[in-house]
């Protein structure tokens, strides 16, 4: 089960009250949000957004007057809530990692750890895979991607690679990949890193299959606008592409910055969650 990430931190500062409602725009299995309606009663709601059928259908089972579940992106927030008549909102949480689930039981591709196919969607209905990026994209493209949202520093040795690779027939598998991978990157390199030399790639590969970026983009300024005067906003990102994408965006925007520096886990919840480590929290305020 997926473990939820500053769970205690983004409560305190979205500060549920009675009977106030919330917007969960990821919200896998419910940790963050069946937290905030422990908070919030008794009559206070939360829509929770989930663009995965397979978790959603979890949520779904949960659903009662104040815990709404809805199988939607976030980048759909505005009308969600407007269709919903969910007003006033006064919180809007964001929680950008990948669920535990998609990594160890969704069968997807989502992690370089197992031998599965190249898909890594989020949602079925999404046309685009890993797959057709890896076997069909030109070099150059798949070079910008792996460079853009993934800051891998051998994206261009990488890129020429698969291109290569492929040639021979098309690559299938997660391990396949991760083999290529392993072979470009020099064994200096893969020993000073604290992570495995596929990461990155694979990072890259889901944010663009998924499009996450470019809806985060979209997203938050529909969330702030659906957002109350006074109602707050936290956002819990995992790498630093989302992490500019939020700073630009906070920036531009008329609110009230909450968190001078962004909050990232203890040490005790780390030990506990290691996939916690990378986590950073952001809260603003809007004015």
């Amino acid at each position: 089960m997926h473990v939820p990430v500053l769970k205690k931190e983004a409560l305190h500062f979205l500060n549920p009250q009675k009977d106030e409602h919330f917007v969960d725009c990821t919200a896998g299995f419910g940790g963050h949000a069946f937290s905030i309606l422990e908070n919030n009663g008794p009559l206070g709601k939360v829509l929770a957004m989930e663009w995965d059928e397979e978790i959603y259908n979890f949520l779904k089972e949960k659903e009662t007057e104040r815990f709404i579940p809805i199988n939607e992106s976030y980048t759909r927030i505005k009308e969600v809530v407007e269709e919903k008549s969910f007003f006033p909102v006064s919180g809007v949480l964001f929680d950008l990692g990948f669920s535990s689930f998609h990594v160890d039981g969704s069968g997807r591709g989502f992690s370089f750890m197992r031998k599965e196919p190249l898909d890594m969607r989020y949602n079925k209905e999404n046309p685009l895979t890993a797959h057709q990026i890896v076997n069909n994209y030109k070099e150059k493209d798949i070079f910008y991607l792996l460079k853009k949202w993934g800051d891998e520093d051998y994206a261009g040795k990488i890129a020429r690679r698969i291109v290569s690779r492929r040639e021979e027939g098309p690559i299938e598998t997660t391990a396949d990949l991760a083999k290529i991978i392993e072979e470009v990157i020099p064994k200096k390199h893969q020993e000073r890193q604290k992570i495995n030399s596929a990461t990155k790639t694979f990072q890259a590969l889901r944010i663009a299959v998924n499009g996450e970026l470019l809806g985060l983009e979209a997203a938050l300024p529909e969330a702030l606008e659906i957002l109350k005067k006074g109602g707050r906003m936290v956002i819990i990102c995992f790498h630093e592409g989302e992490e500019r994408t939020i700073r630009r965006f906070f920036q531009s925007s008329e609110v009230k910055l909450l968190t001078q520096k962004p909050i990232i886990p203890t040490k005790e919840e780390i030990n506990k969650n290691i996939r916690s480590r990378s986590a950073k929290l952001y809260a603003v305020l809007k004015k």
